[in-house]
């Protein structure tokens, strides 16, 4: 007599145990996440000289009219390169081909500079579009002990200007967080939040997330130091500052490390946070927060016109970098549970956003694929929903 169970009774005597296994598993079609309208808008095959494409920011022109600039990397030097600028005039459907904002291969009498982590701003009611970024000599081994540069474009990004900047901050620095503008005594004051990591290359430098204060955009001065519970221990750098209100109170969300070793996440993997009161001039204490998931990754962290905080991040371990995930924080609420942003089971990270009108954003990041990562800069689209 034949014992053997019939194919369909086979089957069903092995689904149980495929369901139990298939938990454990990634899907084999990701969802893609609340993003929408997502496209690649620069990918490393057009620019066959860069060994990368990352760390892009994002402005808004006018309406519909949109700003990316980005960074192409050059080979054997980290993170360091030249930065292009595209422009759609469509709301993020097509985009131009690429304008030069600071060319590496451009000498400046006997020197060289690379350039990295580019901050596109437009100020409120000005027809001038500023890029910031950093320059640091070409012969150096990374960007860690670079100074701040700038550009500015009148066209709406299709040509830049370099300008040279009158910085009462003289140190070395890295930025990356976006330029937030208050008002005291009757006139703007800009925002940049920016870090110091001279101890990669010094055993006795230090690892220090502060602010930058401006009211011209041209002359800028040291605004606060974050200052941590046990000096040194933890390495706060890459913040983002939002402003919480008309009194100016600010909060700003920040990237963490192990202090004292390179690249080890803390334990738990959180991101940190400060506040000030007075235009960031001081700072409080930083904090763990115990919501926000942070594994040496950046994130992105702002505040929507309607008040709602909201935070975009990496999940996973540490430098994996992969899926996009994010969370909301309403008014006198809590933090939502985690949001699928962006994941098509490839690279994603160094996700900035604007909102462009209440509760509407865009964004960009740059991405890559399973095994690489910043091949190419990516657009999408997200409503804030509650």
């Amino acid at each position: 007599m034949n014992m053997r169970p019939t194919l369909p009774l086979l089957a069903l005597l092995l689904a149980p145990l495929a369901a139990l296994h298939a938990k454990d598993q990634v899907p084999s079609t990701p969802t893609p996440g609340d993003a929408r309208d997502v496209r690649i808008i620069r990918t490393a095959d057009q620019e066959p000289r860069a060994s990368l494409l990352g760390q892009p920011s994002i402005a808004l022109w006018k309406e519909k009219h949109l700003v990316v600039a980005y960074q192409k990397g050059i080979a054997g030097k980290g993170d360091m390169g030249s930065i292009d600028a595209v422009v759609s005039t469509n709301d993020g459907d097509t985009w131009s081909i690429p304008s030069v904002i600071f060319d590496h291969e451009q000498r400046h009498g006997a020197l060289q500079f690379a350039y990295c982590n580019a901050v596109l701003y437009h100020p409120p009611g000005q027809e001038v579009l500023w890029c910031f970024a950093m320059r640091c000599p070409l012969n150096y081994h990374d960007s860690e002990d670079s100074h701040l540069a700038a550009a500015y474009s009148g066209d709406g990004g299709r040509s830049w200007n370099p300008v040279e900047l009158a910085m009462q901050y003289t140190g070395p620095l890295v930025i990356l967080g976006e330029i937030q503008r208050i008002i005291e005594n009757g006139q703007p004051v800009y925002l940049l939040p920016a870090h110091r990591n001279t101890k990669r290359a010094d055993s006795h430098g230090q690892r220090e997330q502060f602010v930058l204060r401006s009211t011209s955009l041209l002359d800028w001065s040291l605004g606060g130091y974050v200052p941590q519970p046990e000096p040194g221990k933890i390495f706060l750098h890459e913040g983002q500052i939002a402003v919480l209100n008309e009194e100016h109170h600010l909060k700003m969300v920040m990237r963490t490390a192990e202090g004292r070793k390179e690249g080890g996440a803390l334990n738990p993997p959180r991101a940190w946070s400060s506040t000030s009161a007075d235009g960031g001039k001081t700072w409080s204490i930083a904090q763990e927060e115990p919501e926000l998931w942070n594994t040496v990754s950046e994130a992105w962290f702002g505040q929507s016109r309607t008040g709602t905080q909201f935070y975009v991040y990496n999940d996973g371990p540490a430098w994996s970098r992969m899926a996009l995930r994010y969370k909301i924080k309403p008014p006198s609420g809590a933090w939502s549970d985690e949001r699928t942003f962006f994941d098509a089971g490839i690279h994603n990270s160094y996700p900035t956003v604007i909102e462009t009108v209440p509760g509407e954003f865009r964004a960009v990041w740059d991405s890559g694929d399973e095994k690489r990562h910043r091949r190419s800069i990516s657009f999408g689209k997200l409503t804030l929903k509650k």
